[in-house]
């Protein structure tokens, strides 16, 4: 099993440029799911319908390319009053893909993805990059990562970085992703009905 860091300590975030946005100050019981990768069938449509039945609303970080091959399913987030966010058009790594590449991959979903907010796929943004992307973004990064994309985790061990690491104001990354798929069905139901029984209440971005 591999080994993950699940939250943002304040030594891992001092690694990374300055103004990122690894949570959210609030003095309410608050936290803000959010959804990587999708737009995709199965996977996204259940998120909406389980978001659905709690009457929550999230924030989606959508892969470009996804969006242009599945825009009813996309549609159906916008109309369902859920926040999306720009995840480059092919989900590239900021660490190995040129400066001017990156730029254009941004500005790629961005002509489908309407949104001042961004995350750099993988976790992954320079410090040049993160400059020149906050003249039109707010860069989201997290709080909480799940691990629900790591086929060697449990559904249960992602359900459990999740619960603990759960603070007000923090923000949590589940993916809408096929390969996440079978552990955000196992988890995300189940962290929910903890949040609500813990006093925590939901918001998009």
């Amino acid at each position: 099993m591999k080994k993950y860091i699940n939250s943002s300590p304040l030594w891992l975030r001092t690694l990374y440029p300055r103004g990122l946005i690894w949570d959210i100050e609030t003095g309410r019981p608050e936290i803000f799911l959010t959804f990587d990768d999708g737009p995709v069938p199965g996977a996204t449509p259940w998120v909406l319908d389980t978001l659905g039945k709690y009457n929550i609303q999230a924030t989606f970080f959508c892969v470009g390319e996804n969006v242009e091959n599945h825009p009813e399913i996309y549609a159906e987030v916008l109309a369902q009053g859920h926040s999306v966010g720009n995840h480059t058009f092919h989900h590239v790594k900021a660490w190995k893909t040129d400066y001017y590449t990156y730029l254009s991959e941004v500005g790629q979903c961005g002509n489908l993805v309407k949104s001042p907010l961004f995350r750099p796929p993988h976790g992954q943004i320079t410090r040049k990059l993160a400059l020149e992307l906050r003249k039109e973004y707010h860069i989201i990064m997290w709080s909480v990562l799940t691990g629900d994309y790591d086929r060697s985790l449990s559904g249960k061990q992602c359900l459990a970085n999740a619960v603990k690491h759960t603070k007000p104001g923090a923000i949590i990354v589940f993916h809408d992703s096929q390969k996440a798929n079978e552990r955000l069905v196992y988890a995300l139901p189940q962290y929910i009905d903890y949040c609500l029984q813990q006093g925590f209440s939901f918001r998009k971005m």
